[in-house]
């Protein structure tokens, strides 16, 4: 162990380790969740200490062996390097502070171990005096909070497009299949199975277009706004110049806020990418919950579609395939509609020049992109490309229905239709059979209402309303 200081007193912290008295105290008092900071948290955290670092050595405030050595510590961490280092829960209170105070610790003494120092002597560089030079948890955290987001937003917005081309992919596959259309669970008119992949598709591509713009939202930071946003207790040329070196780090299109009183307060624009978030988990529930719908049974429900199977059903029941894909989809759905209430809630509970939730609203919306990230990819890999339709099944249930009548009203009337399904009923035939029997229209004339081609197109023609009015 090693004994390190610190303005509440001394504390024994284990002489291998990167963090400091101020980690550990964090750790002390918030052992509440069993959770990590997210990973890329950590490594976003570490660029913004990383530019930092470069625009103070730049400007001259700290010197170039000392800002090099800082440098290289963010690089590793960056990496992938220490991250088992960052203790501290992401339950926290303070802002954020912990997790600030977290890494200046692990740089600091991983600087110091460059300069051939050891770990908890901070002579030659300091986690605050050093690292958090011309900083405060105010600006750095909600900065690389950003960053993260950003990245994130980004890796979701390319899996949002891989489901949208799969399910497109399906559309074409379908096109040909016609089958029974549903309203409020109850036999509608007729369509494509193509129509119903064509309307998953259309939502999702929607939702890809609305995480691209999402991004806008979080371009602006606060980095050299210091505590409340207004750069007390940095230089003028540090808040000019640390954005910037930041952007060429990162490789993103950041700006600083012209704004940063505000930039620091208020955390709408999180509320605003979480709603966007939370709207495509609403599309992907609706469509998960459509696919189980349609593959169900398979004998005794619908059956129309059948899922790829994934793995064994049951520990009881041999053979047994579950939609275990679609149902981890509705889960991940209802825990990020949950998030965005909570993310909400805490925006809204900020007070004055502070958020002090932040860190609840951070790991909410990192575990609600994460999330969406890894179910994504799931849906669009294992599930949507491995769907198969059983034609026979789409067949029969459109020649069962009396839904296949609906094509007839335009030409016989309401009353006329509800008569011939009412005799079909009793006579234990098919409409169409029944259509054909009472003389109102051939089996080509019923083929011909009936084909895939006819029920994409929008209405129907003067042409097609007569050859069975004629009749």
């Amino acid at each position: 162990m090693r004994q390190e200081h610190d303005a509440l007193g001394e504390l024994s912290v284990p002489a291998t380790a990167y963090y400091g008295i101020h980690s550990l105290r964090a750790a002390h008092n918030f052992p509440f969740s069993g959770q990590q900071i997210h990973p890329e948290f950590i490594r976003s955290f570490a660029q913004v200490k990383h530019a930092c670092a470069q625009t103070n050595m730049e400007l001259g405030y700290i010197s170039k062996v000392c800002g090099e050595a800082i440098a290289t510590a963010c690089m590793e961490i960056e990496s992938g390097h220490f991250h088992n280092e960052i203790i501290v829960n992401p339950f926290q209170g303070g802002a954020g502070t912990s997790t600030n105070m977290n890494l200046n610790e692990v740089i600091a003494n991983r600087a110091n171990e460059i300069l051939g120092g050891k770990r908890g002597e901070y002579m030659m560089i300091h986690p605050i005096h050093h690292v958090n030079m011309h900083q405060s948890t105010n600006d750095t955290y909600p900065t690389a909070l950003k960053i993260t987001a950003l990245n994130l937003l980004m890796k979701l917005e390319t899996h949002v497009s891989k489901l949208q081309e799969t399910l497109q992919q399906q559309e074409i596959n379908f096109c040909d299949i016609v089958k029974v259309g549903r309203t409020e669970l109850t036999d509608a008119v007729p369509m494509t199975l193509g129509m119903t992949f064509g309307a998953f598709a259309e939502a999702v591509a929607r939702d890809r277009w609305r995480i691209f713009k999402s991004r806008e939202r979080l371009k602006k930071v606060n980095l050299g706004g210091t505590a409340i946003g207004t750069g007390l207790g940095a230089p003028r040329e540090f808040i000019l110049k640390a954005t910037d070196t930041l952007k060429h780090i990162v490789g993103l299109p950041i700006s600083r806020a012209e704004n940063m009183v505000d930039a620091t307060q208020n955390m709408d624009s999180f509320v605003e990418v979480s709603g966007l978030l939370k709207t495509y988990a609403t599309n992907l529930m609706k469509i998960s919950s459509d696919l189980r719908l349609l593959s169900s049974g398979p004998v005794t429900g619908i059956g129309e579609i059948t899922l790829p199977p994934l793995q064994a059903g049951s520990s009881i029941m041999a053979g047994k395939i579950n939609p275990v894909m679609p149902e981890a989809v509705t889960q991940t759905a209802l825990r990020v509609m949950g998030n965005d209430q909570t993310i909400t809630l805490a925006a809204a509970l900020g007070q004055l020049e502070l958020n002090h939730l932040l860190p609840l609203l951070a790991h909410t919306i990192l575990e609600s992109l994460t999330l969406l990230i890894g179910v994504t990819r799931g849906f669009a890999e294992k599930c949507i490309p491995g769907i198969t339709a059983n034609r026979e099944r789409c067949q029969d249930n459109v020649e069962q229905s009396g839904a296949l009548a609906t094509v007839l009203v335009p030409a016989l009337g309401y009353s006329r239709v509800e008569r011939l399904l009412a005799d079909a009923k009793s006579s234990k035939r098919t409409i169409r059979e029944e259509a054909i029997i009472q003389g109102f229209a051939s089996s080509e004339v019923m083929d011909k209402l009936l084909s895939p081609r006819r029920l994409c197109k929008l209405g129907f023609t003067f042409d097609e309303y007569c050859e069975v009015k004629n009749r």
